[in-house]
């Protein structure tokens, strides 16, 4: 990983770092702040699209794949197109992705009672708050971790398909187990990797598309680090 604060050694200790970390504090409070938004968002939609039966009544259809297919193709463009949106095409591409994943995640309100979502949604932000403040504090360096957090994110999707033919309970436990300490981990990652790419500088739209990306990492890490807990911790209805 390049360090991306190795210029940041030549600037004058009294007049450089003060501004280097008002400008990082208010970089990683916009992402946190996206990151936010973009959870009520799906949150308000989840809940909405259940409350209301439109859930109910597109999942028996074909377009239920358009709705579960469509976040994944935001996210590629996002990935790989960033760079060539405005800044405001690409919050409104986050946007449209977390209003998507709301509502192809509404079923969690069908199959799960309001009281445990909601107690595992606090178990889950003061799990994600802990991991990363230890992320935007430490000074260790996390990214000898990457690549087995990253092999170890595989191995879920993988296990997670191989589980859809097999139906083992016993695998999906494993597989929950796992993958909460895979994002765990990836959130004290993800955050220290955020922190380091800050570069001073740059102009607002840069800023604030890597603002927005940084914000993504994030959603997914929590957003995955919930629903596992969900099968772990949640009550189902009867």
């Amino acid at each position: 990983m390049v360090d991306q604060h190795a210029s940041h050694a030549t600037a004058p200790t009294s007049v450089g770092q003060p501004a280097i970390d008002a400008g990082l504090r208010a970089y990683m409070l916009g992402v946190y702040n996206y990151m936010a938004g973009g959870l009520l968002l799906t949150g308000v939609v989840a809940y909405g699209a259940a409350a209301s039966g439109l859930y109910q009544a597109i999942a028996g259809t074909a377009f239920i794949w358009i709705v579960l297919l469509a976040p994944l193709a935001l996210v590629m463009l996002l990935s790989f197109r960033i760079e060539r949106m405005s800044l405001g095409t690409a919050q409104l591409t986050f946007w449209a992705y977390a209003g998507l994943v709301g509502l192809s995640l509404s079923g969690i309100f069908l199959i799960y009672t309001g009281a445990s979502i909601t107690r595992v949604f606090f178990i889950a932000a003061a799990t994600f708050g802990a991991m990363s403040l230890y992320g935007y504090t430490t000074r260790s360096d996390l990214s000898r971790f990457g690549s087995f957090l990253f092999m170890g994110l595989i191995g879920i999707v993988i296990a997670s398909l191989v589980n859809i033919f097999l139906a083992s309970s016993a695998l999906q436990f494993a597989i929950s187990i796992i993958g909460v300490l895979v994002f765990v981990g990836l959130t004290a990652w993800d955050t220290q990797r955020i922190k380091e790419i800050y570069i001073e500088g740059e102009d607002a739209a840069v800023a604030g598309k890597k603002a927005i990306m940084g914000a993504l990492a994030l959603y997914l890490d929590f957003l995955n680090l919930f629903l596992l807990m969900m099968q772990l911790f949640g009550d189902r209805r009867r």
